[in-house]
């Protein structure tokens, strides 16, 4: 019978400090500070801020800079897509909102990402965290070197996923400062931010700002958050009339409050912004800069491969094309040589006894297919659960157990182009972009939305052909001599190289001036190159040869 009482005492106890810190969060009593700003993307002016630098709760805004590096690392070629996870007790021990991971559970990157992106699942943002950085610890430390390099000067970083934590802090500006970083970066990824559901591998997920992207003409992300330090928050961008804004607040009562409030800013800010603004994109982080931000963060093993140290250099990724063969080297640097290449086979042999085999990997693949969540892990994130009938917003155990954890305590390199003649331009066209492409993009998220994991890659040594399905260009723009558009093409190629190094470029004379193109492309490699320099405000047009 004691049992019993103490029972209800403790329940009793549990739901009243819900109660309390739900009713007493938006009244005022535990209302968090109040910030906002909204920028033009395009040029980066600020049309409204008040209390922007202020240092406050970021919530799970925070999963906007996860997102960032998951991005980066993608990008660098360091994962992919399909590699799997391993969720860490730490992970799978975090607090709604969830997606359901379980200690040990393997998870491909794509689907920690929608769940992180769409739901703000807190263990997928935290097994992202744990699997680039080893830890949390480390991975915060990179997320905050990282913010630093995007010129976020009011922000630490503390966890992956926004928990409230002593010295985890931003500010509006910040904020807002990385949600057009994430816009004008990774173009091929930004999408996901307005999906209103998506698959995240165990469970279907709902996009926890749907309601505003419904509601708002023109809006189509970014991420929110919500803890009860923090209040509501939101890093909403729309586009209309050709005007892009991006807009930040901290601080709202209440999802309703919080989504009239963007609303307002928005339509005022439209109404301010000019027309034709100047086009000045932020400038993404160096290579310097991307690997300073992760140069003592050494990546764990990705399964099926056979790697175990992660070595950092400063050099590019791909090198120039090769000169002519030298004379024959000396005898003793072929021995040297040849001792060097058999030490190397010999560990390659030893990682590769290591590598996890597929059959294992099917086996895993098969228990995550399988594997069921509990209802509650599907509660959006803050302090509602939709309705399937009747759209209303009622309470969920999983928001109030959130609200109750989250009390209080006490670039590329500069190419100088004036200096090239035109005599030099078409060799150094070539050369220059080799000399500094990037590696490759991994396809976009929304181009795999429907397959399954793919095959790991293998390096081939091709030839360029313009056959085979390379009949497509692309034209960037009419200019009054062959040097000018030799020297475009050059900008061009070195701005976006990692879509047009597979590309010809090349100067056609036409009625009226020289004609910049790229030529010997795929139709989607037309279409994507299209799309990322008309982000940066270049006029281009595809051309089906």
């Amino acid at each position: 019978m004691t049992s019993l009482s103490g029972q209800f005492a403790r329940r009793f106890s549990y739901w009243l400090v819900v109660t309390l810190a739900l009713v007493l969060a938006p009244t005022g009593i535990f209302a968090a500070p109040h910030a906002s700003i909204v920028i033009d993307a395009r040029s980066g002016e600020v049309l409204h801020e008040e209390n922007a630098d202020a240092r406050l709760h970021p919530a799970s805004l925070t999963k906007m800079m996860t997102l960032y590096i998951t991005f980066q690392e993608l990008e660098r070629g360091s994962i992919s897509l399909d590699s799997m996870v391993t969720v860490t007790k730490h992970a799978a021990s975090q607090p709604p909102s969830r997606l359901g991971l379980k200690p040990g559970q393997k998870i491909a990157v794509r689907y920690l990402i929608r769940a992180a992106a769409i739901k703000s699942a807190n263990d997928a943002a935290a097994a992202l965290g744990d699997f680039i950085g080893g830890n949390q610890d480390d991975f915060a430390r990179r997320m905050t070197r990282t913010a630093k390099a995007l010129g976020m000067t009011n922000t630490t970083f503390k966890n992956a996923n926004g928990l409230t934590a002593p010295g985890h802090l931003s500010s509006a500006r910040d904020m807002n400062n990385l949600g057009r970083h994430l816009f004008y970066d990774f173009p091929q990824y930004y999408n996901i931010f307005s999906r209103r559901s998506s698959d995240a591998g165990i469970a279907t997920v709902n996009n926890t700002n749907r309601r505003f992207l419904d509601a708002y003409k023109g809006a189509d992300g970014i991420k929110t958050g919500y803890t009860v330090a923090a209040g509501f928050n939101l890093t909403a961008s729309a586009e209309r009339d050709g005007k892009r804004l991006i807009a930040t607040i901290f601080g709202a009562t209440s999802t309703p409050n919080r989504n009239a409030e963007m609303t307002k800013l928005l339509n005022k800010a439209f109404e301010k912004a000019r027309k034709n603004a100047p086009f000045n994109p932020p400038d993404a982080p160096g290579a310097t800069d991307a690997l300073v931000a992760q140069a003592d963060t050494a990546l764990p093993e990705v399964e099926g491969g056979a790697g175990k140290t992660l070595r950092v250099t400063t050099g590019m990724a791909t090198s120039p094309r090769p000169q002519a063969r030298p004379a024959a080297p000396a005898p003793e640097t072929l021995t040297a040589a040849a001792e060097a290449v058999d030490e190397m086979q010999d560990g390659i042999l030893g990682a590769l006894a290591e590598a996890t085999g597929t059959d294992l990997l099917a086996e895993q693949a098969s228990e995550v297919a399988d594997a069921t969540v509990p209802a509650a892990a599907l509660a959006v994130e803050g302090v509602e659960l939709a309705s399937a009938e009747t759209g209303e917003a009622l309470p969920s155990e999983d928001a109030l157990t959130e609200a109750v954890a989250n009390l209080p305590a006490d670039a590329l390199p500069a190419v100088d182009t004036a200096a090239v003649t035109p005599e030099e331009l078409p060799f150094q066209i070539a050369s220059a972009a080799a000399a500094v492409a990037p590696p490759k993009r991994r396809t976009p998220i929304y181009d795999d939305a429907a397959t399954g994991p793919a095959p790991a890659e293998q390096q081939e040594v091709v030839s360029f052909s313009t056959s085979g399905d390379r009949h497509w260009a692309i034209t960037v723009g009419r200019y009054n001599s062959s040097y000018e558009a030799e020297k475009a093409l050059l900008k061009m190629q070195l701005v976006e190289s990692a879509t047009l190094n597979a590309s010809l470029p090349k100067v056609m004379q036409k009625s009226g001036g020289f004609e910049a193109t790229f030529v010997g492309l795929t139709q989607d490699q037309a279409d994507l190159a299209c799309r990322r320099l008309q982000a940066r405000s270049v006029t281009c047009f595809t051309i089906g040869e």
